[in-house]
């Protein structure tokens, strides 16, 4: 533990306000320079990447996500609070801004918090799968996987 403690209703609260996209309530919980790291493809999920300072993250919450996804929503499956430290488990769906489509995939988040302020931030998606939505087709054809031709030293 290396800073204050965070107490599990500031967490749910912060949670709150990300879920419904209030970019307002969102800020009130970002430190002036938050960190907030998500890890993933940015040639396919341009939001990806590494974003430093409250107006960089709230940039990326209010328009650089909803360019991509113009529908969100979290559904949180489980919260470790321990001091500072906060991990969460989640699954993340929206809708593709440029065609509709529903995309749903996990995301772990892993935050630090200081004074009640998130400080830093890592998201880590399940890039493979969500890319593959995203495309809209699998990233392996069945004809050029190995398992499928039997050449299990090609893996």
């Amino acid at each position: 533990m290396t800073g204050t403690s965070v107490q599990r209703d500031v967490v749910e609260a912060f949670y709150a306000v990300y879920a419904v996209r209030d970019a307002s309530g969102f800020a009130e919980f970002l430190d002036d320079d938050v960190e907030w790291t998500i890890s993933g493809p940015v040639d396919v999920l341009p939001f990806c990447g590494t974003h430093r300072g409250k107006a960089a993250v709230l940039d990326l919450f209010a328009r650089r996500v909803p360019e991509v996804f113009s529908g969100f929503s979290l559904l949180r499956d489980s919260m470790l609070v321990d001091g500072d430290r906060v991990a969460t488990l989640n699954r993340l769906a929206g809708r593709r801004a440029d065609n509709g489509r529903v995309i749903s995939y996990r995301l772990a988040h892993f935050m630090r918090f200081r004074d009640n302020k998130v400080v830093e931030t890592l998201s880590l998606i399940d890039s493979y799968d969500a890319v593959e939505q995203v495309l809209g087709h699998s990233l392996v054809e069945e004809r050029d996987h190995p398992v499928k031709q039997g050449n299990w030293a090609a893996l």
